[in-house]
């Protein structure tokens, strides 16, 4: 899609470099004003941690920035930069007054209204403050909630975001291949600090970009050869070579265009018009280690400058000898990175391979333009008010107005370009957004001529009555194999050509649902059952099928040979988990970002799901709404042995974990899960409907069969559900699953039924209900009733989103509570010499009244009685479940995985453990016998009341 389609005009022209150069300089003043207010507050409290800001960091990336904002980057641009350079950002979009309202709901900035320039001026005295009155502040780093985040990427993880915009890349590409109508022009630009290129999720990305020849994405590295700590000592020689010839040499190695831009147009034409500049700038390049240069660049000495370069080279140094000093400085400090001509041309060149991405290695000074440049301690270094005085006056403001940020007249050419490419930004934005609502509509209207709008279906509809011993991963590979052929079907029946059949009315209804459901997997797919989704329809650039051609094709492998096609529905990764978990986050965006509500679906194993905690954090902070499932999960892949088979109890906000026990329960959640996400896109995400706090997805799911017909046959044993249909009973029960819990086992009316005396609750998630149900039915026979309560997620039943309702469902829908049950029955033990329960010695006790100092005359009343106690099972660490006792207040036995594992079947494993049906009956039994006795003593008058009165003197 061109430009044109979306109605974006030619961007201004760009002024003289003199003029930019003067906007720059504001920039850098407006940022570094922004850091020194935020330090400098009348509110601060004594103990208060330091604010920060990162005013050399910021300074570093001062050029990159502003060419792009200023002459480079276009409404549908990204931009992906390192956190430490916000400052820098919102600066440039201040002074182009791209600063939106919030909308007072949701406290972000939907780009309706532009704010005035008094509410801009009260947001950049607020970097870092918390807004008590809804004023507009910035966070600490590129955030949803600052005015300008138009098209960025949250930058508070350092590594994660530009490997986020590489897969939103990606998925633009996808989004266009479906028929969207997608700004194939939009580009990625990244930029990021050279010590943070060394971290492993942008390493474990490089390949992946030119792999799937997304040649719309540009990463930036701001080279200015220090880190945190100070500046960065290699082993050059160790290295062949500097840092940024590594990073060079393996972005070549991976498929990128790279560009190194170590010298601005000063250096370069010295280079050119002296016999020697051929030696100084082998000196510059290659000879002066990074380390030496950091020296120089932080004393600034042109003495010394020129000696150094004259120890490597002497004709080199001739070169610098004929300069004035002040010359000699500026060849020093004249690096690519700070050069305006050389960063456009460079900007530019890397847009135009559409099949490449681009990495430009662009040379800076950490606090350019700061009295701390270049200098070791420099990253945390604060500015003085007399140094913002002083840019302030170089910039050509009145010095002492710190609360000002000016712009610039309007009459003045500053001011009219500005003004200019301000507006072409801001009306290009509301073009971007009436494109998102096209591409939403088509969905929508797909969602209302199916029905599913209305009615939004409540399962997929998995026929179950023929595989009666299943597991839970086998229903994910049927539920996306019918959601791969629904999404292959046209709605129009006599468009469908064999092998397909026309699709029923309720799968028509899945229709949405199925166009926007994308899978991918690490290597993992045939595995984790999607082959259906993979066999001839992996996404990516085409490929010849030489095993066909060959006639060497396994008929019963999938086909993984790419296409890009439109029923092309599945990524996929090699054994790189963590790319994976951010290119499902990145397509869980792309209704916000383009109206293309895809809901991705990853399956991992569960336990490499550690691998990518840090890019699942990001997804979840960054409120993607997506699908992860884990499978298979636990000590329950028992023959993996303990490698494999940890689970962790992880807990994020805006994310719901998922533990189905039987098949149907997963079709419920998914179901559930699709229908939340398109609420939030077609309904708003304040709607109850949507998926707030819990857009972010993760589903358990393990490889170890059960028999299906157990779950109704258990249901239909209790009270509640006599003479109901079998649809009546699986309905109330899909509602208790997805409020998170059910009874599968429920004693309450059977006679013999004492909560006071014979009753415990068992607590199982998932797989272990097979335990649970066998302890419950031993101890029945020994007259104690163990309730069932099957978990389906823990967060709703007993974490953060329970504590949104108090616990609603626990104590209310499924009445489990810390009440006390009276009793006229008391015993010291449970079980008596033979196991059986009650015990012989367990026999009726009266109420006792007591007399006060031995008159003779009843006083008060002593009752007794115990509150149901709690065992809970699980496949997992002890915090999944362990706080059941606490919430309602009663005694709990927690029985969990507290130690690595060993190989086996699942049963052995499960004994090794502790948590096998006999130690979940023994559990019960220990709990009734620890579960406190309470007395309780009542005053005479209130005895009387409630009462009859038999006299029983002590």
């Amino acid at each position: 899609m061109s430009q044109k389609s979306f109605h974006l005009t030619a961007a201004p022209h760009a002024p003289s470099h003199e003029v930019i150069h003067k906007i720059i300089q504001r920039v850098h003043t407006h940022a570094m004003t922004m850091i020194y207010l935020a330090n400098h507050r009348d509110d601060i409290e004594k103990g208060d941690p330091k604010v920060g800001g990162h005013p050399s960091a910021s300074s570093s990336a001062l050029h990159l920035l502003s060419v792009l904002h200023l002459l480079v980057k276009n409404p549908q641009d990204y931009i992906a930069c390192k956190p430490h350079a916000s400052p820098t950002d919102h600066a440039n979009n201040y002074l182009l007054r791209l600063f939106s309202e919030a909308n007072k709901n949701t406290g972000t900035s939907e780009f309706k209204t532009r704010m005035s320039d008094e509410l801009a001026q009260i947001a950049m005295k607020n970097l870092r403050h918390y807004s008590k009155a809804g004023e507009p502040v910035f966070q600490s780093y590129h955030s949803a909630y600052d005015p300008d985040h138009w098209n960025y990427f949250p930058s508070g993880s350092v590594g994660i975001p530009p490997v986020n915009a590489l897969y939103v890349a990606h998925a633009y590409r996808m989004a266009h291949t479906q028929g969207f109508k997608i700004p194939e022009d939009a580009h990625f630009w990244c930029i990021m600090g050279d010590s943070e290129y060394r971290e492993g999720s942008l390493m474990e990305a490089l390949p992946e970009a030119s792999e799937r020849s997304l040649g719309n994405l540009t990463w930036i590295v701001d080279y200015n050869r220090q880190s945190l700590d100070g500046h960065r000592v290699l082993n050059e020689a160790g290295m062949g070579g500097k840092d940024n010839d590594r990073i060079e040499k393996t972005a070549l190695a991976c498929g990128w265009d790279v560009m190194q831009l170590r010298h601005g147009k000063f250096r370069q034409k010295l280079f050119s018009s002296s016999p020697e500049g051929e030696a100084l700038q082998n000196v510059f390049e290659t000879a002066i280690p990074d380390y030496e240069f950091q020296s120089l660049l932080a004393g600034r000495n042109a003495k010394l400058i020129v000696d150094a370069v004259s120890k490597y080279d002497r004709s080199a140094g001739k070169a610098l000898k004929s300069l004035s000093e002040a010359e000699v400085v500026h060849a020093l400090t004249d690096l690519g990175g700070h050069d305006l001509e050389v960063l456009t041309e460079a900007f530019l060149a890397s847009k135009k391979d559409v099949e490449k991405p681009g990495l430009i290695v662009a040379h800076t000074v950490k606090g350019w333009g700061l009295r701390c440049a270049a200098q070791s301690a420099n990253h945390s270094a604060m500015l003085t008010e007399e140094e913002v005085f002083e840019l302030r006056e170089k910039a050509g403001l009145k010095p002492k107005d710190l609360f000002a940020f000016e712009h610039f007249e309007e009459n003045s050419t500053e001011g009219k370009y500005l003004k200019a490419r301000g507006e072409w930004v801001w009306n290009g934005i509301q073009s971007l957004k009436k494109l998102r609502e096209t591409n939403l509509a088509t969905v929508t209207d797909t969602l209302n001529s199916t029905g599913a709008a209305e009615k939004f279906p409540t399962e997929v509809g998995i026929n179950l009555k023929f595989v009666p011993l299943i597991h839970t991963q086998w229903m994910l590979g049927q539920i996306a194999a019918k959601m791969s052929r629904v999404a292959d079907t046209s709605l129009t029946d006599s468009e469908v050509k064999a092998p397909l059949k026309p699709l029923t009315p309720a799968e028509k209804a899945l229709k949405a649902s199925a166009n926007m459901w994308i899978t991918m997997a690490p290597d993992v797919g045939t595995s984790t059952n999607l082959n259906a989704n993979m066999d001839g329809k992996i996404y990516g650039p085409e490929a010849e099928d030489f095993e066909g051609s060959n006639g060497v094709k396994d008929s019963k492998a999938p086909d993984i040979v790419p296409h890009e096609a439109l029923n092309s529905r599945h990524i996929r990764f090699d054994i790189a988990e963590g790319n994976a978990m951010s290119c499902v986050g990145s397509y869980g965006k792309m209704a916000e970002y383009m109206g293309v509500p895809f809901m991705p679906v990853m399956t991992v194993y569960d336990f490499f799901l550690k691998r990518a905690l840090d890019q699942l954090f990001y997804n979840a902070y960054w409120k993607s709404s997506f699908i992860v499932v884990g499978t298979p999960s636990g000590i329950t892949l028992s023959p993996e042995g303990a490698q494999h088979c940890w689970k962790s109890d992880i807990q994020i906000a805006n994310m719901i974990t998922w533990e189905p026990t039987y098949a149907i329960e997963l079709d419920w959640i998914i179901s559930e899960s699709l229908r939340r996400h398109f609420a939030t896109f077609t309904e708003g995400e304040s709607s109850p409907n949507s998926n707030k706090n819990r857009a972010a997805v993760v589903i358990r799911c393990v490889t170890r069969s059960l028999e299906q017909k157990e779950m109704l046959k258990r249901l239909k044993t209790q009270q509640r559900f006599q003479g109901q249909s079998d649809e009546a009973i699986l309905e109330s029960t899909r509602k208790d699953c997805l409020a998170g819990g059910y009874y599968l086992v429920d004693y309450r009316g059977y006679p013999a039924y004492r909560p006071s005396e014979n009753v415990v609750n068992i607590f199982s998630l998932g797989a272990l209900v097979t335990e649970a149900l066998a302890a419950s039915d031993s101890l029945q026979k020994q007259g104690i009733f163990a309730n069932v309560i099957q978990v389906s997620s823990s967060d709703l039943l007993l974490g953060n989103l329970a504590y949104e309702n108090n616990y609603s469902h626990l104590r209310q829908g499924l009445g489990v509570t810390g009440d006390l049950f009276l009793s006229t029955r008391l015993a010291s033990k449970t079980s008596n010499e033979n196991g059986a329960y009650p015990p012989a010695n367990y026999g009726p006790k009266p109420f006792e009244r007591l007399t006060a100092n031995g008159a003779g005359t009843a006083q008060l009343l002593t009752l007794g009685g115990r509150r149901i106690p709690i065992v809970s099972v699980h496949d997992g660490e002890p915090g999944l479940l362990d706080n059941v006792g606490s919430i309602v207040g009663t005694l709990q036995k927690a029985l969990a995985v507290r130690h690595h594992s060993k190989s086996g079947r699942p049963s052995d494993v499960y004994h090794y453990h502790g948590i096998d049906a006999e130690a979940v009956a023994q559990a019960a039994r220990e709990a009734l016998d620890e579960s406190a006795y309470s007395g309780i003593q009542i005053e005479e008058g209130l005895a009387d009341q409630v009462l009859p009165r038999t006299e029983h003197h002590s």
